[in-house]
């Protein structure tokens, strides 16, 4: 199985790049935001691999680093989630920023992303939301926030956590500040009283 690749960027497509090891070129599917991370045509470059085998093909999918990867393999247990809609997550929000939705339950982040409905948007979040690594590179309050919630979505937080972000605020530090004072004042806050209050956190 190939778990990584290194050499020559040779080509790239919509979703895909060429990558010659050797006089070899490797045919590696990747997300837009690995495409975008890597090196130009002529340049050296590497990627983490995850090896698909099926009855009939053997597909070799990259990613910029191995956090990444640990994403996609993350979501390929969720059902209804096959490679293309988990490439179409990556390519559309960060590790970051998924993490965070599935820890507030931002249903709303999450179908941003190319043919990802309600449905799958909701499997997403109920069925990561205590898996390792799900809260890897976040914030411990975002995770202790999740860990305390039930399975209701906490559309306070989600519209706090928005609105933080439609005035500027990096959509971790927002969940960090939200998951901080919703762990305080607890989870039945409303959204004006979680905003206030995230503010002046966030103003420290």
């Amino acid at each position: 199985m190939i778990g990584k690749l290194k050499g020559i960027i040779d080509e790239f497509g919509t979703d895909w790049v060429i990558i010659d090891v050797g006089g070899v070129g490797y045919h590696v599917s990747c997300s837009a935001k690995t495409l975008s991370a890597l090196p130009a045509i002529g340049e050296a470059g590497e990627v983490c691999v995850e090896t698909l085998v099926s009855q009939d093909a053997i597909r070799l999918v990259g990613f910029i680093n191995s956090h990444e990867r640990d994403w996609f393999r993350l979501l390929l247990t969720v059902q209804g989630v096959g490679t293309k809609v988990a490439l179409a997550i990556l390519s559309t929000i960060s590790a970051s920023e998924l993490a965070n939705a599935i820890a507030i339950g931002d249903k709303a982040m999450v179908t941003r992303a190319p043919g990802v409905g309600p449905k799958v948007a909701m499997r997403i979040i109920s069925e990561l939301k205590d898996k390792a690594p799900v809260f890897a590179g976040v914030d411990s309050g975002i995770a202790g926030l999740s860990a305390a919630l039930d399975s209701q979505i906490p559309s306070a937080a989600a519209d706090a956590v928005s609105a933080l972000t439609n005035l500027g605020y990096g959509q971790t530090q927002a969940g960090a500040a939200v998951a901080q004072i919703m762990a305080r004042e607890g989870e039945e806050t409303k959204t004006e009283v979680l905003i206030r209050l995230a503010l002046k956190e966030l103003a420290k």
